[in-house]
């Protein structure tokens, strides 16, 4: 009894997006082998993070894309981009060693319009968002990866507009296991991964995994350490409880030129030129959350206290050119997180889950301005050196939180499931200035930075969503949905004004005041199950944004300010397709075709309205054909292509557009005895140059160049 105890209890805790549910003892196995397992079936995939609760797909009206704990790690990803491009309309793009910007139905973006969740707890506080939130997250040891497309407020709150990441964590076995895997490669890369899972009595059982990363980079002075650890312990409980504990924490120190654009020459030519070599980030990321969970017949209680803490020092490349300056801030979050589902009799099949989320986050920022020493000048200028100058920002502020939410579901026929749900978000930032000056100056430059000595801003948010899945056979269903979504200002954006004339800077304080959230609508119908072998999961899509930011000058005080003014159009199509083409082979695809345009974006510039929106290409796809002659043999050729984009919001023949590009990657894996697996992967097969970022910088098209060919070379040990 004991032990069917225990295996009811980790079952119920085990990450949902792989319910399919692995063996045991593929949790553990290297690569190499796990061509041995059966492909999940599109009928038998569960998610969890469209609804907050378990739900298959099939059933979920909602465009979730799925990567399992054994897609991980055939991929062996050594940043964000090399994994979640997997899921169509997803991708990313490389900054800094794994510092990212993104691509979900919108442009490559920087800007805090995505969700980043860890078992379903944001990694950041609302208000504290960093746009490289997935490098505090151990994604290469992860047991599944989820991402719930377009707007997500009625279920999480502010922030989710473009999409929902959520990295999972996975679950310790009961049976005593190791493994360790150990690579090196190309421009200094060494990395080490161990993982271990053991019972802790007749009743537990714990994980703990660690990741020590190291890179010279392969860009002039672009180095890159991390060291992460994770922890997790489930313990079944005598009432029929389960407890779920996870502990995790990420050092990283880094570089921070590896994005430098370079005019077109240097792109071709010296690609390895870093104009931005004096910039640095250093990150420390902690996170600590304990899930109760108690299923009483037809119910389910769950109850998720956490505590967080973010802190970053950071001499922003992107900062150098216009406000350089030298950035500390941290922020500690204590949070609980409850719900309660109830299940009901009868022919409809009715379900109700409701929720409390409650979070307090007091946060401080300091900045300091620099002294810069640089050569050239405008898009080649090259910083060399620099001076701490005198602070320009030092406050305290805290975020707060609470928001309940409701979502219903039922069946009205056999295979119609409908699904309506309302949020309510009620959050405020509270900040008190440690400056008493009305006005601090960059040295003895012209930039001034207004202050004020305390501010209170609060904001009041209703988000409804309205779904229905229709069950076409027992293999496929048709679903449609209805989402909205929010953004509220973050606190560098009311409390951090920026610099201006000495006369401006005053009224610039109290414009960023009034700043009011953004908002999203998304439209969305879909397709998915399977036929003749084949996977699939089809989705088109209309989101617009409205109340977005816009720089423009304020008529009454002549300021150059940000105002909620701005509205976008994103449409798309993406489509997921998979088949085992005989037993050794298999094909893999990922595919979206979107515009992205202005409808109304009037700056203190120009009028963009009517252009299709900078950074936003049309075409994504990531293509994957895997070979397994026999157990223990695998090789896979990717193909990743990124269509053209303009280089900027006028669209101008001038600057014109980036190409895109088609990049290759091998990856193949060998087991030369039970348990022992060497690997290797081949990264930019035809050694392309290309870009992982392109825009106008001082009247001139820059680019950032992407890794260039690259070997990687590992071995797995399992025991």
């Amino acid at each position: 009894m004991r032990k069917n105890r225990i295996a009811v209890a980790l079952a119920l805790a085990f990450p949902v997006s792989v319910c399919f549910v692995l063996p045991a003892s593929a949790q553990t196995q290297p690569a190499a082998q796990t061509q041995a397992v059966t492909e999940p079936s599109a009928l038998s995939v569960v998610t969890v993070t469209g609804s907050r609760e378990q739900t298959l797909l099939l059933q979920t009206p909602a465009s979730v894309g799925v990567i399992s704990a054994q897609d991980i790690q055939r991929t062996g990803p050594m940043h964000p981009q090399q994994i979640l491009g997997q899921v169509p309309g997803v991708a990313i793009a490389v900054t800094n060693g794994e510092g990212h910007s993104t691509a979900i139905r919108h442009p490559f973006t920087t800007s805090p319009l995505y969700l980043y969740l860890e078992d379903g707890i944001p990694i950041r506080a609302t208000g504290f968002f960093n746009h490289n939130a997935l490098y505090e997250v151990n994604i290469p040891q992860a047991g599944g990866i989820e991402v719930v497309k377009g707007p997500g407020s009625a279920l999480y709150g502010s922030d989710a507009i473009g999409g929902t990441v959520n990295i999972l964590t996975r679950a310790p076995a009961a049976t005593p296991g190791i493994s360790v895997s150990g690579e090196a490669g190309s421009f200094g890369w060494r990395r080490l991964l161990v993982d271990g899972t053991t019972a802790t009595g007749p009743d537990g059982a714990v994980r703990a995994a660690v990741n020590l990363t190291h890179t010279d980079g392969w860009r002039d002075q672009t180095a890159y350490d991390r060291q992460s650890a994770s922890f997790r312990h489930d313990q079944a409980l005598a009432d029929g409880a389960v407890l779920k504990t996870i502990l995790g924490y990420t050092r990283i120190d880094q570089q921070t030129g590896a994005n430098t654009a370079l005019t077109y020459n240097d792109y071709l030519n010296n690609p390895t030129k870093n104009n931005l070599s004096i910039a640095y980030r250093k990150v420390d990321a902690l996170r600590l959350s304990t899930q109760y969970e108690r299923e009483m017949g037809a119910s389910l209680l769950t109850i998720t206290p956490y505590l967080r803490s973010n802190a970053m020092d950071l001499n922003g490349s992107f900062n150098l050119s216009s406000d350089p300056r030298i950035e500390k801030a941290d922020v500690t979050s204590l949070g609980v997180m409850a719900k309660w589902r109830q299940d009901f009799s009868g022919a409809l099949k009715a379900r109700l889950i409701v929720g409390l989320d409650l979070e307090r986050s007091p946060g401080s920022r300091t900045e300091d301005s620099l002294n810069l020493t640089s050569t050239g000048t405008g898009a080649d200028r090259f910083y060399t050196a620099y001076t701490l100058g005198n602070r320009i920002y030092d406050y305290d502020v805290t975020f707060k939180s609470a928001s309940a939410y409701a979502q219903g579901e039922l069946s009205p026929t056999p295979a119609l499931r409908v699904t309506a749900g309302l949020r309510f978000d009620s959050i405020g930032y509270d900040m008190t200035n440690h400056i008493t000056t009305a006005t601090t100056r960059a040295g003895t430059t012209a930039r001034y930075y207004g202050q004020i000595a305390s501010a209170s801003v609060d904001y009041s948010h209703l988000s409804p969503k309205l779904g229905a899945t229709l069950a076409l056979s027992p293999a496929s269903s048709l679903y449609t949905s209805y989402n909205h979504g929010f953004r509220a200002p973050s606190e560098s954006q009311l409390f951090r004004a920026g610099s201006d004339t000495a006369a401006n800077v005053a009224n610039k304080v109290l414009l960023a005041l009034a700043l009011k959230p953004i908002k999203a609508n998304q439209f969305e119908l879909g397709w998915r199950g399977a036929a003749d072998g084949w996977s699939y999961d089809l989705a088109l899509y209309q989101l617009v944004k409205q109340d977005d930011l816009v720089s423009q000058r304020d008529l009454a005080t002549n300021v150059s300010t940000s105002v909620n003014a701005g509205r976008t159009e994103h449409q798309g199509i993406e489509l997921a397709l998979g088949k085992a083409l005989s037993p050794q082979w298999r094909l893999d695809t990922a595919l979206s075709y979107a515009r992205h345009r202005y409808v109304d974006w009037v700056t203190a510039t120009a009028n963009y309205s009517g252009n299709e929106m900078e950074n936003a290409p049309r075409v994504m796809a990531n293509t994957r054909i895997r070979w397994t002659p026999r157990a223990g043999t695998m090789a896979q050729l990717e193909w990743v292509r990124l269509g053209d984009y303009w280089l900027e919001a006028g669209n101008s023949a001038t600057y014109g557009k980036y190409p895109g590009h088609e990049v290759f990657n091998l990856r193949v894996s060998q087991s030369v005895s039970k348990g022992v697996n060497v690997f290797a992967r081949l990264m930019n097969l035809t050694d392309r140059r290309y870009a992982d970022s392109a825009s106008v910088s001082s009247s001139t098209p820059v680019f950032s160049p992407a890794l260039p060919r690259a070997l990687y070379v590992g071995m797995d040990a399992t025991w």
